[in-house]
């Protein structure tokens, strides 16, 4: 199951490969950086998990607050949402007019085109990057107008579900 999170306002994503079994099976996972990992996690008590990876032992204590997890290790705050890439989010009336924009690929595929390059203005409906899945093509475009900000892609990338493409301001 491939996951995006949002660690301290930083985008990222894991894939879990085998989630802790009940028996105490270890832990498979792969983050972005595309390295498989092994860890065996243990839950002494409810919010904490003992975690042994690379050799090292953690202890992580987690709590879910509005706006997803606050888990804390040998003293460092990690404030982090998780979002499942295959479920649709409603944004409500207005939402997205400020900040940062992420244009996010909605299926796996492929990058047929990319139209526009970092420090291109758009327009609300302007495409930005035209991706191939299941032998369409889909143009994904920006939801209101800004300035490209990154193109995270190039033409012949393959792409996961809810992969960020682009960001806009």
């Amino acid at each position: 199951m491939k996951l995006l999170l949002n660690v301290n306002g930083a985008e990222d994503r894991i894939e879990l490969l085998a989630p802790p079994g009940p028996e105490g099976a270890p832990c498979r996972f792969r983050l972005a950086d595309g390295i498989e990992r092994t860890a065996d996690v243990q839950m002494p008590e409810p919010g904490v998990y003992s975690i042994l990876l690379g050799g090292r032992s953690y202890d992580a204590h987690v709590e879910q607050n509005t706006t997803g997890l606050v888990v804390t290790v040998d003293g460092h705050r990690f404030e982090i949402a998780v979002r499942d890439p295959r479920q649709w989010v409603r944004q409500a009336a207005g939402a997205g007019k400020e900040g940062v924009q992420t244009v996010a690929a909605p299926m796996p595929g492929k990058i047929v085109r990319v139209l526009v390059a970092p420090g291109d203005a758009v327009e609300q409906g302007q495409g930005i990057v035209v991706v191939e899945a299941m032998k369409m093509q889909n143009e994904m475009k920006a939801a209101r107008a800004g300035r490209v900000l990154a193109v995270r892609v190039q033409v012949g990338t393959a792409v996961s579900a809810g992969e960020v493409l682009a960001t806009i301001e």
